[in-house]
């Protein structure tokens, strides 16, 4: 493989922008020294851990490798959830995404009320606070930074001030990986050879995916480019010494098996923390270049703050990880929630070695028959290897339901490819670990047993935010509806659910239907009082109930109650309809007239050629096409 001298956007040898980085030339005249340091992340979408620093030989990482010798590597930082809009939310506010409602791939929440975030906490401490140019936290971003746009920069702060800024490259994101185009790497000389590849055994080994793979790589060495650009900037401005800089990524790679999926290869990240030398007091509980010290992005906003010698806000959820004050993690907690169209209620818990995964909807598969499945890239190569019986078993398993609980054993199994559940040598740790996340699960108020419909509708009703509105459950009602959840995946006798199906919190009539949903049996003893809740005062309950009387009974009655709910003004439970019709497969023939003639106008325009907006209009959309598809209806989805 031919390999190059990089050099920066700019023109300068990386070479000799490290020599200045490093202090091993003098630099250009500084600023004035500043009482407290800068603060820049540097962020990037979509990739996991595979910087050459972190011991990947495949990768061209120069800038950031040499910047690693300089600072402290994290070997074991997290996003909480394994997507962008909840992994934001979170890193953004320093609470759980779960905590806030905000879990859910693109949604709009209603926050609390005075709720500041990140860089509303420093702007009062006197920062001067940039974004460029990514929100994506689920709720409103307006006036939450200084500026916050694809021309923000620190050079637009008013003399004398400290700052904070963001950039976040696009260019790792799934889309461009997937897409194979050579103008996103047309500033490279040196690209990946695909046969050097090395993939993991979730993805099928074939020429194009391969190709996928390198490609991937070769994006990662422009995002390299991208921070050598950005650090030669701070070098040019005098400010190399006053600036301590984050380099991560938001979750892992925007392959199967890695984005939305809630294990490993989806949550952790790579993280460089480069602290100049005058700052280093501010990281006293941290030696050398690498550290095993548990993070997670619900810690990134406290620590920011403390670093810039501001009060961390009660409300956090999160923990300072660097100085005198830094509190050593135990666990690391994750979540996956609704992405896109497709519904999945799944929590984590890391203790540093064993990964403990709870699915609460085990019966809907990693891969469902949904449009972010059937698009192009690596998902087309899967679909049609497995169209020709060629996928490996680790590949497979993604079409199957999946195991309610998985234990991974990371130290032994880092390709987590051995579920330990059942082994009785680890039963001690599975106890701690599934008591820790319940506990976790109540402390927090985790917002996904009350699900999106019903808490949604519980807000707009009391015009209160989510997060108070889960605040006004008691820490027994949470621990009731926990225990219905529970039931999912584990009923031998539907009769068991029966009680549920009356019980006062509608959350816990939500999950003994969803229980009732993935019980494979017969359900006749319970048909009774499963039409009654097509009665109930909570659309989310009454739509669950008639996707099972639908989908189990082909019941007249249920596909009435699913019309009904697709015509909503809501649009967040004419999602939960959509969503459930799309679940029906061909059976949602009698509802095609509906959805064409009535139902999808109101959610199309001009996104993708196809939808409204980014948001609930556009996973309404994509659940209404693949429901059509599912009917044998031509939908052109390819833009």
């Amino acid at each position: 493989m031919n390999r190059t001298a990089y050099t920066t956007p700019g023109g300068r040898s990386l070479q000799s922008l490290l020599l200045l980085l490093f202090g091993l030339v003098a630099c250009g005249a500084p600023e004035a020294s500043l009482d407290r340091p800068n603060i820049l992340w540097i962020s990037h979408e979509d990739l996991s851990p595979i910087y050459g620093c972190y011991g990947d030989s495949y990768a061209q990482t120069p800038t950031i490798d040499r910047l690693a010798e300089k600072s402290i590597r994290f070997t074991q930082a997290f996003s909480n959830a394994p997507i962008c809009a909840p992994a934001r939310s979170t890193l953004i506010t320093g609470r759980y995404a779960v905590s806030l409602g905000t879990q859910h791939l693109r949604s709009e929440i209603p926050v609390p009320e005075g709720m500041k975030i990140l860089p509303e906490v420093l702007r009062d401490a006197g920062y001067y606070t940039s974004n460029n140019v990514k929100t994506d936290y689920n709720f409103d971003h307006q006036g939450r930074w200084d500026e916050s746009s694809s021309e923000a920069h620190w050079r637009k702060r008013p003399e004398g001030k400290p700052f904070f800024s963001v950039f976040n490259f696009m260019m790792t994101h799934e889309g461009p990986t997937n897409a194979l185009r050579s103008s996103d790497t047309e500033s490279l000389e040196d690209f990946h050879d695909p046969e050097q590849a090395v993939l993991p055994p979730h993805l099928p080994d074939s020429p194009k995916m391969r190709e996928i793979w390198a490609h991937m790589y070769d994006l990662l060495a422009v995002f390299d480019r991208e921070v050598g650009r950005l650090l030669a900037e701070l070098e040019a401005d005098g400010l190399l010494e006053e600036t301590i800089v984050f380099v991560f990524s938001d979750h892992g790679n925007g392959l199967p098996g890695h984005k939305r999926w809630l294990d490993n290869a989806g949550l952790q990240v790579p993280f460089i923390l480069h602290v100049p030398d005058k700052y280093k007091h501010l990281t006293s509980n941290l030696s050398g270049r690498v550290t095993d010290h548990k993070v997670g992005f619900v810690d990134f906003a406290p620590t920011v703050i403390r670093l810039a010698g501001a009060e961390v806000p009660d409300a956090m959820e999160g923990k300072s990880f660097l100085g005198e004050t830094a509190e050593e993690k135990e666990f690391i907690f994750g979540y996956r929630d609704r992405a896109d169209d497709c519904y999945e209620v799944s929590r984590s818990v890391f203790d540093g070695r064993y990964l403990y995964v709870r699915h609460f909807m085990p019966q809907l598969p990693y891969y469902q028959n949904a449009l972010i499945f059937n698009k192009g890239g690596s998902y087309e190569e899967i679909n049609r290897l497995r169209a020709l019986g060629q996928l490996p078993d680790p590949v497979l398993q993604f079409f199957a339901p999946k195991p309610v609980e998985l234990l991974y054993d990371l130290e032994n199994d880092p390709l987590e490819q051995t579920n330990l559940i059942d082994h009785p040598e680890v039963a001690d740790r599975v106890s701690r670990l599934r008591d820790e996340l319940d506990a976790w699960m109540i402390r927090y108020r985790d917002t996904g047993l009350i699900s999106e419909g019903i808490m949604m509708a519980q807000a707009k009703a009391a015009g209160k935010s989510v997060y108070e509105i889960a605040r006004d459950y008691s820490s027994e009602q949470f621990r009731a509806i926990l225990e219905v959840a529970q039931w999912v995946g584990q009923v031998e006798d539907p009769a068991v659910l029966v009680p549920y199906f009356d019980a006062v919190e509608p959350a816990q009539r939500f999950w003994s239907l969803v229980a009732l949903d993935a019980y494979s049996g017969e359900i006749e003893s319970v048909l009774p009082g499963v039409r009654r809740l097509m009665d109930d005062d909570m659309p989310a309950v009454r739509t669950k109930a008639a996707e099972i009387l639908a989908k189990r009974k082909n019941d007249p009655q249920a596909f009435a109650v699913l019309e009904q709910m697709l015509k909503l003004e809501d649009e967040v439970q004419v999602l939960q309809a959509a969503i459930s019709v799309r679940q029906l497969g061909e059976k949602a023939q009698p509802l095609l007239a509906t959805i064409q003639n009535e139902v999808f106008p109101n959610y199309s325009g001009e996104i993708w050629g196809r939808y409204k907006s980014w948001s609930y209009p556009m996973f309404i959309g994509m659940a209404l096409d693949q429901t059509q598809i599912n009917c044998g209806v031509e939908v052109d989805t390819r833009r």
